[in-house]
């Protein structure tokens, strides 16, 4: 493999979690960043040894020593910067939800076939060891037919004041984008499916974004979801997949490092599938720089028709609540 030299647009808390997974992988090397905000990316370059500072995104596109850019900013410039790098013929990874809605997906994705470029979602959960431990889990049969899934992304108890990104909805702030990506990821990783019907609920708060949702996303053959997010309550945030001989707890499932086996029977059976502090990204990073290497345009396990499919599902549930973004119009 030939190392792949990486520029960051958003020098913000995500993009230091990239920065530290980078650092792991020989193949793959920090080289610049650039952030609106004064000093942020000198203090970025600081703290992660980054030889190259930007304060103008244009300006890193122009670096021709760059071949891919992680894109980390807030929810609602995903697509400007995204269509920015894939103008200039960079390579992109976008942190999740990769854009606000389904259109502009497909926009960026049309783009990016156009322009020639590799282009994934960060959707990292996809890439843990215990997820795809479990995938090989569930295809074994193990837990037999797998009919149902619950999973919660709950951050109650922070308390955020009312102009953090999370309550914004002019940066397309609400529970939904930011945390509700996750539980239905799940679902569709161990469904693989389209849902054939969306049925949902939504506390839409005071900033008029939605502080907490719930869904059921029912799947061909019987099979469903019971999906929920909110950052106004607590909840255990493990996920539960149900089948006829038994069922798997992810514990933490965003961010597993186990599983734990419950078979009809039986004693539960914990199986550690750790990372190391620091590695939160390094799957997914690994995953996209191979990809490239081998001149592909998308990844094979997390492809852009599973992110376009997942952007409509959660279009269809703001419908039902009513709720739109400035980029929606």
């Amino acid at each position: 493999m030939s190392t792949i030299q990486w520029g960051i647009i958003g020098c913000g808390s995500i993009a230091n979690l990239f920065a530290r997974s980078l650092k792991t992988l020989p193949e793959g090397t920090l080289l610049a960043g650039a952030s609106r905000t004064p000093g942020r990316a000198e203090e970025f370059a600081q703290k992660h040894g980054m030889e190259r500072v930007y304060t103008d995104y244009d300006a890193l596109l122009a670096d021709p020593d760059i071949d891919a850019v992680y894109v980390a900013t807030t929810h609602n410039f995903h697509y400007d910067n995204v269509k920015q790098c894939l103008e200039s013929g960079k390579h992109v990874l976008c942190e999740k939800p990769f854009t606000i809605n389904a259109a502009q997906t497909q926009e960026l994705i049309d783009l990016a076939r156009e322009k020639n470029c590799f282009l994934m979602e960060a959707m990292w959960t996809r890439f843990l060891p215990a997820i795809v431990k479990m995938q090989e889990l569930l295809a074994e049969g193990v837990i037999g037919e797998v009919q149902a899934v619950r999973a919660d992304f709950c951050v109650g108890g922070n308390e955020f004041s009312k102009d953090h990104r999370m309550c914004n909805k002019a940066l397309a702030g609400g529970a939904l984008l930011d945390l509700g990506v996750y539980p239905i990821t799940f679902a569709d990783i161990v469904f693989n499916a389209v849902p054939t019907r969306i049925q949902s609920s939504a506390f839409i708060g005071e900033t008029d974004v939605d502080d907490r949702s719930f869904y059921q996303l029912d799947y061909p053959g019987g099979r469903f979801a019971q999906l929920s997010s909110s950052f106004t309550h607590v909840a255990p945030n493990d996920a539960f997949v149900f089948g006829s001989k038994g069922f798997i707890r992810v514990p933490m499932f965003w961010m597993t490092k186990a599983l734990e086996i419950n078979l009809f029977g039986e004693e539960p059976e914990m199986l550690p599938l750790p990372y190391g502090d620091g590695e939160h990204f390094k799957f997914e990073i690994d995953h996209a720089m191979q990809c490239i290497n081998a001149g592909k345009l998308e990844s094979d396990i997390h492809p852009l028709s599973k992110t376009k499919s997942i952007m409509q599902t959660m279009d269809t549930l703001r419908a039902q609540w009513g709720l739109e973004y400035p980029a929606d119009q």
